[in-house]
């Protein structure tokens, strides 16, 4: 089965309505802003029809990086109506950020390198070499700060310290972590006086999307805590370990990270740019500390705890994300590989959904705990063509492809029935639609 040939022109129609000239926002009115994995998986997308295009909106994203190598997870629109956005922020108080744009103080999983490499190929190799030397130095301080500021023991993975880093902001294992240890008595107050719906007239997003398609009103509340405490210790990480927080090593961040790390390397060696010997070498470990997160009894791959090392053991896609890291042993790739197709874990009628249908968590509407999403099909897809699992890779990405056909260019997507979530007319949808449409898949 391949798409209809006006998919493609529609996916374009709704990069073309939220392209903001250097960058394309997320989705109008309740994404404004520039994020930098859904940037980089929109340039995946634009590559095919405009290459030029897609390099302005990676170089975009290079406008927001801290001069210690950090990239934000969000680069504000200047615009006067994002005013209590910025000043939420305040990036400027930490005397690494830009001094051009306002920023957030945390990132976002580590795409940039995928997304350089796709554009790379669409380009001649004269043109691809002054590419990778254009935008190198950049992301290779990105990926040097990740290492050293959040792998501080240099055991290998790196540490999130905020959900949104993760860009799964409601994922059950961050979740879960939220409601046993990070409710302030503030918050546990609220809670208790059933405050929610005086604390939803200050959200953007349930005045765009249905509230149960979103984390409750608690929910948001402490995530919007935690990041008012990062503000306080002006986003300085060690005064953040000083007093943990969240400090999780998520398995989908540190998986992406590999594979990434994987596509630096051949960016480098493509343009005969050494890198640090020591940090090849923690990029080895993390290869080998990425099987650390291993569960044996369950067979699946799990984030764990910075400081204790414990394995937070919520099932969710995460774990499936492991297979886009490439380095997982045949065996456990088969372990991964086989949940999608068990109707007690991923095998929904629309595949995959964000936790598995067997989950206390489960829930078809609700954001990152149980929706379809196209940037994680995509990411899994990827994975499986690599492993060799071809027939599982052509399945998913016609099924894919049908959803959105079927459906629009939502956010999200239920899982059983296909119907759309979330906002409407979403870019990395629309993108990612695009680039799965122009990449069949042999058998």
């Amino acid at each position: 089965m391949e798409p209809p040939t006006n998919l493609i022109s529609e996916a374009y129609d709704v990069l073309d309505a939220n392209d903001q000239s250097s960058y394309t926002q997320p989705a109008a009115n309740l994404y404004p802003h520039q994020w930098l994995w859904d940037s980089c998986f929109i340039a995946i997308g634009l590559r095919h029809r405009d290459p030029e295009r897609a390099q302005i909106e990676i170089i975009s994203l290079l406008r927001g990086q801290w001069q210690n190598g950090m990239l934000p997870n969000i680069i504000f629109s200047p615009d006067k109506r994002y005013e209590r956005d910025r000043n939420f922020w305040r990036s400027w108080i930490n005397p690494d950020a830009p001094s051009e744009v306002a920023t957030t103080g945390i990132t976002q999983p580590p795409m940039l390198a995928e997304a350089i490499t796709r554009v790379g190929e669409m380009l001649s190799p004269s043109e691809r070499r002054d590419w990778y030397r254009r935008v190198f130095p950049s992301l290779l301080k990105y990926h040097l700060w990740l290492y050293n500021e959040r792998d501080p023991h240099g055991e290998g993975l790196v540490l999130q310290i905020h959900p949104w880093e993760v860009g799964m902001d409601n994922t059950p294992p961050w979740m879960t972590e939220l409601h046993e240890h990070q409710l302030n008595l503030w918050i546990r107050a609220a809670k208790k006086t059933h405050a929610e719906r005086a604390i939803d007239l200050f959200r953007r997003d349930t005045r765009r999307v249905p509230s149960n398609e979103r984390f409750d009103a608690i929910e948001a509340l402490a995530l919007f805590d935690i990041q008012r405490r990062l503000r306080r210790k002006i986003y300085d990480i060690r005064r953040i370990l000083d007093h943990s927080m969240f400090a999780i090593e998520d398995v989908g961040f540190n998986a992406i990270l590999i594979r990434n790390n994987d596509r630096l390397k051949a960016i480098a060696a493509a343009i005969h740019e050494p890198l640090p010997e020591e940090f090849t070498t923690r990029m080895k470990k993390t290869e080998q500390a990425f099987e650390e997160l291993w569960d044996p009894l369950s067979s699946n791959y799990f984030s764990r705890d910075f400081i204790t090392h414990k394995l937070f053991k919520d099932p969710s896609i995460g774990s499936l994300l492991a297979l886009y890291a490439g380095s997982l042993p045949k065996d456990k790739a088969d372990a991964i590989v086989s949940q999608l197709s068990d109707k007690h874990s991923f095998n929904s009628h629309f595949p995959v959904p964000s936790v598995p249908l067997n989950s206390s968590w489960f829930k078809p509407d609700n954001y990152w705990q149980g929706p379809t999403w196209v940037n994680t099909n995509w990411l899994i897809i990827d994975g499986l063509k690599r492993y060799g699992f071809l027939e599982e890779a052509k399945r998913l990405r016609e099924t894919t492809l049908n959803m959105v056909t079927s459906y629009g260019f939502s956010e999200y997507f239920d899982p059983n029935d296909g119907h759309a979530l979330g906002t409407p007319a979403f870019s990395w949808t629309a993108a990612l639609a695009v680039d799965l449409s122009l990449s069949p898949i042999r058998i």
